[in-house]
């Protein structure tokens, strides 16, 4: 098929990280094309070149055979690249028509007769039926579902006689019958020539759409397939590095293998548009993992369990009493703990000191009405940074001076501190050395062995199978299986995420 647009070694670096190293990227007209990746490949940071937001340092960029260098999303518009992302960016209170047609509404008599409303409610009704939507362009875009939000930024960009349309993330917040007919309105688009790259988390949806798949991983193209061409488990094993025939088929022998009664309990646990209902049991002095793809719905199981977000389905028990968990301080006070993926936005308080953030956990556990004594406060933080061995020779100084992994050693001196019966620990060991990742799992191992019940997660699955006894498999954010014991294995894992 014909190239639309295409990328030739495209390089990008940041301060101290080189984002995208030599990338090549082709979208063809006709094509939907899936562009997957975990956390760090370099996908958001190829659309944002593709797209104008990123200059590159080093590359091409082609449109129809032509070189491209795009400065601006105005600029990439222009030029006829258009973008829907996943939060969808249109303005709530103005009308359909008034979106489609933002920055570029039509003029009467050139210009000086104001805008001409009917030509643009009838551009507007002319776009969206080319998607078989039909609605009151008149109304505000708040009024209509998200689903008919991306029909309307869709529309947008037909408006604009667009030749390449990157979906960024689309249906993320969607709901299976939504995404039947955002499917349907792709496989129409592609017919009538439209290049689509499609960025998403969800094996199933790149299946059921794409025509090829291009991976990346740590900023470096790993491969271009057609889709019918490669296998799930091929696809999987591309994404996260790791080749199923060299995966180890044993468990670690040391691993707890009889059952142990449940601890902590939810049954049907699930959220509407974050996560299937799911079943999970943690014992105590138990180690259980959560694994899956980034969007597997890893992170939204966690933050159900510790009511940061409500569940809209299932129960929780503890120690088979059934608990109403309304918001995180009812989980603090049953003894749960949750250190947050992203530490530097949900973990750390960047500019309270490093004291303050280790007691913080333990005062609200309090109350503020009985306010922890400050020479206390000393003795806890003295206490967790020599224990946890934080790099620090001052318990004052702000907590965000600290290297991504003592902060992390921090946050857990935090929960540490509030003695929990459950700690959820998302992706504890992400972005830090091999010194301070090796201290984590072995802080994880010496708190299983005191009694505390614990919940990981990781996208290392060396790391899981290494530290855990059971493993929750997650893909597409339903729960796909269950593994135990010496079944705890690499491979056995990578199978299940792959389907």
């Amino acid at each position: 098929m014909e190239t639309a647009l295409s990328a030739r070694g495209l390089t990008k670096r940041f301060p101290g990280v080189l984002a995208l190293d030599s990338v090549d990227f082709h979208a063809r007209a006709g094509e939907v094309h899936a562009l997957m990746g975990e956390n760090g490949a370099g996908k958001s940071t190829l659309i944002k070149i593709l797209t104008g937001v990123y200059s590159y340092d080093a590359g091409q960029m082609f449109l129809d055979g032509k070189a491209i260098q795009p400065v601006s999303p105005l600029h990439a518009q222009r030029l006829r690249i258009a973008t829907v992302y996943q939060e969808v960016n249109l303005i709530p209170a103005l009308s359909v028509a008034e979106n489609i047609y933002l920055g570029r509404m039509p003029k009467r008599w050139g210009g000086f007769g104001g805008i001409d409303s009917r030509a643009m409610i009838r551009g507007a009704k002319n776009s969206l039926a080319q998607l078989d939507v039909h609605i009151d362009v008149t109304k505000p875009v708040q009024s209509f579902s998200v689903a008919l939000q991306q029909m309307v930024a869709i529309a947008r960009s037909l408006s604009m006689s667009a030749k390449v349309l990157i979906l960024d993330e689309p249906t993320s917040s969607l709901d299976r019958p939504e995404v039947e007919q955002l499917f349907s309105t792709m496989r129409r688009l592609k017919e009538n020539g439209l290049a689509i790259i499609f960025v998403t988390h969800f094996l199933d949806q790149v299946y059921a759409i794409s025509d090829r798949i291009t991976v990346l991983r740590n900023g470096r193209l790993v491969g271009e397939h057609l889709a019918r061409d490669l296998p799930r488990l091929k696809l999987v094993s591309e994404m996260v590095g790791r080749d199923v025939a060299e995966l180890k088929h044993g468990g670690a022998a040391d691993r707890q293998s009889a059952p142990l009664s449940p601890f902590v309990e939810a049954k049907g646990l699930g959220r509407s548009g974050a996560v299937g209902p799911l079943d999970l049991s943690i014992g105590r002095g138990e180690i259980v993992g959560l694994a899956g793809l980034l969007g597997s719905g890893r992170t939204e199981t966690a933050r159900l369990l510790f009511a940061a977000d409500k569940p809209d389905a299932g129960t929780i028990t503890v120690d088979g009493r059934t608990q109403h968990l309304g918001n995180p301080r009812n989980a603090i006070a049953l003894g749960f703990a949750f250190c947050p993926e992203d530490r530097k936005v949900a973990g750390i308080l960047p500019d309270l000191s490093i004291r303050e953030n280790i007691v913080v956990a333990l005062q609200a556990r309090r109350g503020w009405w009985r306010p922890i004594p400050l020479r206390k406060q000393r003795e806890m933080a003295e206490k967790y940074i020599a224990a946890l061995r934080i790099a620090t020779n001052d318990a004052e100084k702000p907590i965000r001076l600290l290297s991504g992994g003592n902060q992390q050693k921090a946050i857990l001196a935090r929960w540490l501190a509030a003695s929990p019966t459950l700690l959820i620990l998302d992706e504890p060991t992400r972005g830090i050395d091999v010194g301070a990742k090796a201290e984590i799992s072995a802080l994880v191992e010496k708190l299983c062995a005191e009694g505390m019940s614990l919940l990981f997660i990781s996208s290392e699955l060396e790391e899981v199978a290494a530290l855990c006894s059971r493993v929750i498999v997650l893909r597409d954010r339903q729960k796909v299986g269950e593994l135990s014991g010496s079944d705890v294995t690499e491979k056995a894992i990578l199978t299940k995420v792959a389907g």
